[in-house]
């Protein structure tokens, strides 16, 4: 095996833990696998030898990168679809099936609600609060990043955190009662029961629905808030529900339209005493088009 080959197997070993990095850190599973090329391509451009702790240094090179992305957008003041937008979702089956390549991405699932909220904050607030909170990254290897001292790093992390906990709603952690209340939802759809509906949504359920940039109409990007507002969106739309499946959605039970393995609509939601608080729909054609249902 020469000294490439050898250099190459090492980085696959951590390449399932950096696409969860870069995922936390982007809410895109394309950007996500364009920063763990880049890391291996500065990889292969440096001197291995003189790397001691292979995995951490190609952790902070994949934050690295990432910065460089998340503050390449805020100075474009990219915002995809403003407070409708919904980041990439991790599907898998209900069933589990051992994938290895996926293993880490799922192992440690980070819901749609958190991706949300992560993406108000500020590309060094994210940085920091991904790589110490959910990787435990030490302060003072993320210092040099966002260039500021360890002290100042932890204080980032401190605020990244309050906001972050302020705002990430509460999820039922109970698979089968998340099923429970899915199936619920399903049959009330499908009988087109308008009461049932609303009494399985919170008062306050918030709807965000993410079609894209290029989708008009009454599918086009909205937010709805409201339990009989939004049984009222999902009756518009009952006759997909049809042929929904339900599936793990970023590692709770939520639901996809798939049509010939081609996915359609991805629904995830968070539960909280039996109902469904928030409903986050991803309905964007072009970014679809990258999701393969699980299992096909």
């Amino acid at each position: 095996m020469t000294g490439s080959e050898e250099l190459a197997g090492r980085f696959e070993e951590h390449r399932g833990h950096l696409k969860a990095v870069a995922y936390r850190m982007l809410g895109s599973l394309a950007e996500a696998e364009d920063a763990v090329q880049e890391a291996w391509l500065r990889l292969s451009r440096s001197d291995a030898d003189d790397i001691g702790n292979l995995g951490g240094w190609l952790t902070t090179v994949t934050g690295r990168v990432c910065l460089d992305l998340l503050r390449s957008r805020a100075a474009r003041r990219e915002e995809p679809m403003g407070d409708a937008f919904v980041p990439d979702p991790v599907l898998r089956p209900l069933a589990p099936v051992a994938d290895p390549a996926e293993e880490v991405l799922q192992a440690d699932s980070v819901g749609l609600a958190l991706l949300v909220v992560l993406e108000n904050l500020t590309p060094d607030e994210r940085l920091t609060f991904v790589l110490h909170d959910m990787f435990a990254v030490p302060f003072d290897d993320i210092a040099p990043i966002v260039e500021r001292s360890a002290a100042a790093t932890r204080q980032l992390a401190s605020r990244a955190r309050r906001r972050v906990r302020g705002a990430t709603p509460s999820n039922e952690p109970d698979l089968g009662r998340q099923k429970q209340v899915l199936d619920a939802f399903l049959a009330a759809s499908r009988a087109g029961d308008f009461e049932a509906l609303v009494a399985v949504l919170h008062p306050d359920v918030l709807l965000r629905a993410d079609s894209g940039a290029l989708v008009r109409g009454a599918a086009a990007s909205k937010l709805v808030q409201g339990a009989k507002a939004v049984a009222e969106q999902a009756l518009m739309f009952a006759p997909f529900t049809r042929s929904a499946e339900l599936v793990l959605v970023n590692g709770s039970v939520g639901m996809i339209n798939a049509q010939e393995g081609h996915v359609q609509s991805v629904m995830g939601v968070t539960i909280a005493d039996g109902r469904i608080t928030g409903m986050y729909i991803l309905a964007d054609p072009e970014r679809l088009r990258r999701l393969e249902a699980p299992g096909a």
